[in-house]
């Protein structure tokens, strides 16, 4: 849990995932046979066919390539405004409910490689407080142009210290609540963490390899249109593209159960469709066949709206068959996503029996 806590709290919306990058490197040393950073910022990350011997070996002069595809960039704001008395206005990146924007505490970050240049300050709605806001004033929901960020300094230091088009992120803690961990941007260092450990255990194996060729990519700008996955996708040209993000789970009060997509606790998603692609059939059944041999815990699911970077793995350059692998998350798209443990180890653990095996 010390990974995915680090990788939580590193900022890195659409376009600034330079720290969620470092960060990431640091802890792939030696996992990987090359590692690289294309023109958009993804990190891709090659480790080789390593073939096994015995029984069951595949013999091949050409190894199956397979591209995970795990977003390395989370829903945030970027500075749009600083007026004449230090307040700053911001610009969604990404998708945000703004009944969520409430009264929080923001990082705003002038220096995407130093956090030490980090600015705490604290993000509320223009206008009146309740105590003198009218009936109506309290029922408004207000729009994200709205919203002030104050970082309670002069003016003079506020133009100083910030500019046009910094990132600014959401603040909270990374915990642990009962079986689950909870924290911001689970959506999408989940996906991450899950790519990480599932190549280490695939590494650590007991039967001393894998015979297809693994591309980890980290994509960057999955948030505001799977940017990043497109051009990787281009230059990596995958037999097999999985896409590893989280998922709706709406088995909560006040959601009907036909809305409810996964049910926590249950196992990975295996996503058979969802608003920008349809899951390659031989893939999501390959991945039921592993899961039911490993007795890893699992459960079919179909998101209505949105999409992952599947979507763009399926459509670059000659196409590809494509999948995604969910991980199920409760109030996501806030700063309390929710996780259970057991889908997370699941989701390890099916990804890196299933890398074995291709």
């Amino acid at each position: 849990m010390k990974l995915l806590e680090k990788l939580a709290l590193t900022p890195g919306v659409p376009g600034r995932e330079h720290r969620v990058r470092k960060l990431i490197l640091s802890e792939i040393k030696g996992l990987f046979d090359e590692v690289r950073t294309d023109a958009m910022g993804s990190l891709i990350c090659v480790r080789k066919a390593r073939p096994k011997s015995g029984p069951g070996s595949k013999s091949r002069k050409k190894p199956v390539r397979v591209m995970l595809a795990a977003h390395m960039d989370q829903i945030g704001f970027m500075v749009r405004h600083i007026d004449e008395k230090g307040f700053l206005r911001v610009n969604a990146v990404g998708g945000f409910d703004t009944r969520n924007l409430f009264a929080r505490l923001v990082s705003v970050c002038p220096d995407v490689n130093d956090p030490k240049k980090d600015l705490p300050g604290v993000m509320n709605p223009g206008g009146k407080p309740v105590h003198i806001a009218s009936p109506e004033d309290r029922k408004k929901v207000p729009e994200i142009e709205e919203l002030t960020i104050d970082l309670g300094i002069p003016a003079s230091q506020v133009s100083k210290k910030v500019r046009i088009g910094d990132m600014v992120v959401l603040r909270a803690p990374f915990e642990k609540v009962g079986d689950t961990v909870v924290s911001q941007c689970m959506d999408n260092r989940i996906a991450c963490w899950v790519a990480i450990e599932a190549v280490k255990k695939l590494a650590k194996s007991k039967s001393g390899g894998h015979d297809c060729e693994v591309h980890c990519v980290f994509t960057v700008q999955e948030e505001v249109g799977l940017r990043g996955a497109i051009t990787a996708a281009y230059g990596v040209q995958p037999d097999i593209g999985i896409a590893i993000d989280t998922t709706l789970c709406c088995d909560t009060p006040g959601v009907p159960s036909e809305l409810r997509v996964t049910e926590q606790g249950k196992g990975a998603a295996l996503t058979v469709m969802d608003g920008a692609s349809i899951a390659d059939l031989s893939v999501l059944e390959a991945f039921e066949a592993v899961a039911k041999k490993a007795k890893i815990p699992n459960q079919r699911s179909i998101l209505p709206k949105g999409g992952t970077d599947a979507a763009a793995l399926q459509r670059a350059a000659a196409g590809t068959r494509a999948f995604t692998l969910s991980c199920p998350t409760r109030y996501i798209h806030t700063v309390t996503e929710m996780v259970h443990t057991k889908d997370l180890n699941a989701c390890r653990d099916l990804l890196a029996a299933y890398l074995a095996q291709v």
